[in-house]
């Protein structure tokens, strides 16, 4: 059974591992919690905002606030980033804040463009559920930037009412969430848009615990059963580790692990991660990895490099045991 002691000490063996400062700011700041304005973390932040990482990520923003499209990434271009959605999320990983240079103010304000329609970029409403799926995405980003941002409130309570709807008996049910749906956003197909668990729980302190708890053994019992993403579910582990399509699984593992409880589905994935760290108690994904995104790893920019191999992958592993920890002590 993991415990926060073990974790917190595979975490510092990766701090000595690995001098890199963007990969110390992150176990200090998002792993080992260290408040913003701990010493420790304070005197570290002037390399960590110099980094390479750092600096690839404002040399390449547009004056848009962006890194070119939203979501779909443009295969004639041959950028550092392949969409926004991409760049945004790389610095939430790594640690930035709103507060850290201007990357993430100047990416709110691009986010809050597209949100109220005033963007260059336009998007094809392919299907009616085009609009409100969108609006979600750029809310979820928002409120992981800035959190509890005002311009999100009504697509954050529209989706609030509507997974009440859904499990409102503690059951889940399509034909609720349909009419909640039709109710909502004026659509009339029988498809729906996908419930925004990530952007509900966003705001886990305006969620009933009972709604969240419906969620989990709704949401996560299929993903366990399922796969989520990818089909590789966590009831059909590779017999080893290192294995070429094992970080695939944790799309599923993340997904699962965004409900508090999360445990009941994923206990047993959690021994198998630490029964196979590596010599040095950390993890690494092996030379065959596939990477399911399109590119490696937040910190390194290839495969090829052992050492960052083994960065990225105990980084990624050690963020879903951290959130896990979180979610059921």
């Amino acid at each position: 059974m993991l415990t926060r002691d073990e974790f917190n000490k595979t975490a510092m063996r990766l701090y000595d591992f690995c001098e890199y400062p963007a990969v110390r700011y992150k176990i200090l700041f998002h792993l080992l919690d260290k408040p913003y304005d701990d010493k420790e973390l304070t005197a570290l932040r002037p390399a960590f905002l110099a980094s390479d990482i750092v600096e690839e990520l404002y040399r390449e923003q547009d004056r848009n606030g962006g890194w070119g499209k939203f979501q779909s990434k443009d295969y004639s271009a041959k950028d550092k980033f392949p969409t926004s959605m991409t760049a945004i999320n790389r610095c939430l990983y790594i640690g930035l804040t709103i507060e850290d240079r201007d990357i993430l103010l100047c990416a709110n304000e691009y986010l809050e463009s597209l949100l109220n329609g005033t963007a260059r970029e336009k998007f094809r409403n392919t299907n009616e559920r085009v609009i409100p799926w969108n609006a979600a995405s750029f809310c979820n980003l928002i409120e992981a930037v800035k959190p509890y941002n005002e311009v999100c409130d009504n697509t954050y309570f529209d989706w609030h009412y509507i997974a009440g709807r859904a499990f409102e008996d503690g059951e889940y049910s399509y034909e609720r969430e349909r009419a909640a749906q039709h109710e909502v956003f004026w659509t009339r197909e029988e498809r729906l848009v996908p419930m925004q668990t990530e952007l509900l729980l966003k705001r886990r302190d305006q969620i009933p615990s009972e709604l969240e708890n419906a969620m989990l053994r709704h949401y996560g019992e299929h993903a366990n059963q399922h796969g989520y993403f990818w089909q590789e579910t966590p009831t059909k582990l590779p017999e080893n580790f290192v294995y070429n399509k094992t970080r695939r699984w944790f799309a599923t593992f993340n997904y699962i692990n965004q409900f508090r409880g999360s445990a009941l589905y994923l206990a047993d994935s959690v021994n198998w991660l630490m029964e196979n760290r590596n010599a040095d108690g950390l993890w690494d994904w092996g030379t065959q990895v596939k990477d399911p995104w399109g590119y490696f790893g937040y910190f390194s920019t290839g495969k090829s490099n052992g050492h960052n191999r083994v960065v990225d992958c105990t980084v990624e592993i050690l963020s879903f045991l951290k959130k896990y920890l979180d979610h059921n002590e």
